[in-house]
């Protein structure tokens, strides 16, 4: 199968969006936005062995690589509306690209997302997505809005899916393996984020751990952050270890581990009755961890109240 055989016969679908002047098939897609909208863009890609397990089912994989995309859409409150793909596959496997695109197009058509473009080629598996989104011009939340004094959330919980990489790796039990589901098929929170559009003062996707993505907040808006590691929100696997005798691997997992997708946002402390009304209407879990300061730096205090030092975040280029 050559490579135009293979869009044609597993990318390709019928144009339902009006706002897809042109679709797959030429040398660019053409878009209109909607008036007085504009465009949030953002990429990810995921490589073999670096993002996913060789192993992995082809229908998560297709889940997860365009989820970790949605993900960053919801960080800015955007609505999702069009995707391109780049791939290289070692061969062009057809019950492979069957499953791929089965994963890749439910979540797809759950957010409304219309694969417009993108390219293939042989070579090392790795997937690339461009992710395309509007949102009401002005509206966009960044990472540069926290004010000393906002409350510092996140949403979900924080560490599962590196717990159960530390199981399949056999760091850990192998209990922790049933939280592979949320390592391999992460939920992107959009209607969470777009809800948090003028409530939010700052936000993020939490996808490299927790104390590298929020210093990225409190780098882009000058500020600093208290953070109560009691008040961070955990699976029981986590809570139970983090009570025993692998106490450094849960701070790791929930501190640092990555892979996550959760927001992380800052807001107003008035606004807590409104952000907890969000959490309502988004059906998603919204927990307060902290609190933004004007003294710079981030701070993590135990239980006791002493001091950790924060562990450092997931780097795409450490070996």
């Amino acid at each position: 199968m050559n490579e135009f055989a293979l869009i044609d016969r597993f990318f390709r679908r019928d144009n339902r969006d009006p706002a897809v002047r042109l679709p797959i098939g030429d040398d660019a897609a053409i878009v209109a936005p909607a008036p007085g909208c504009e465009l949030a863009i953002s990429v990810d890609m995921l490589v073999e062995g670096r993002h996913f397990l060789p192993d992995v089912d082809p229908e998560l994989l297709g889940h997860k690589a365009l989820a970790v995309n949605l993900s960053d859409l919801a960080a800015m409150g955007a609505t999702p509306r069009w995707a391109l793909l780049g791939g290289a596959l070692p061969a062009a496997d057809e019950a492979w690209l069957a499953a791929f695109t089965r994963g890749l197009f439910a979540l797809a058509d759950r957010f409304g997302v219309s694969l417009i473009g993108g390219d293939t080629t042989r070579g090392p598996r790795n997937l690339c997505v461009t992710i395309i989104g509007e949102l009401p011009a002005g509206t966009a939340i960044t990472r540069a809005g926290a004010q000393a004094g906002d409350d510092v959330y996140v949403s979900g919980t924080l560490g599962d899916a590196m717990l159960a990489l530390a199981a399949l790796s056999g760091r850990t039990a192998d209990d922790a393996i049933a939280l592979r589901s949320r390592l391999e098929r992460p939920e992107p929170r959009v209607g969470l984020g777009q809800r948090l559009r003028g409530v939010a003062t700052a936000a993020l996707d939490v996808s490299d751990g927790l104390t590298g993505d929020l210093g990225h907040i409190l780098a882009a808006s000058k500020v600093g952050a208290d953070v109560e590691l009691a008040a961070i929100p955990c699976s029981p696997p986590l809570a139970q270890r983090l009570a025993g005798n692998e106490r450094d691997l849960v701070l790791a997992c929930v501190l640092a581990g990555g892979d996550d997708y959760e927001l992380c946002f800052t807001a107003p402390v008035a606004a807590r009755a409104r952000v907890a009304g969000i959490a309502r209407e988004a059906g998603v879990p919204v927990s307060r961890i902290g609190t933004i300061t004007a003294a710079p730096g981030l701070r993590i205090r135990d239980e006791r109240g002493a001091s950790i030092a924060p562990p450092r975040a997931f780097d795409h280029f450490a070996a």
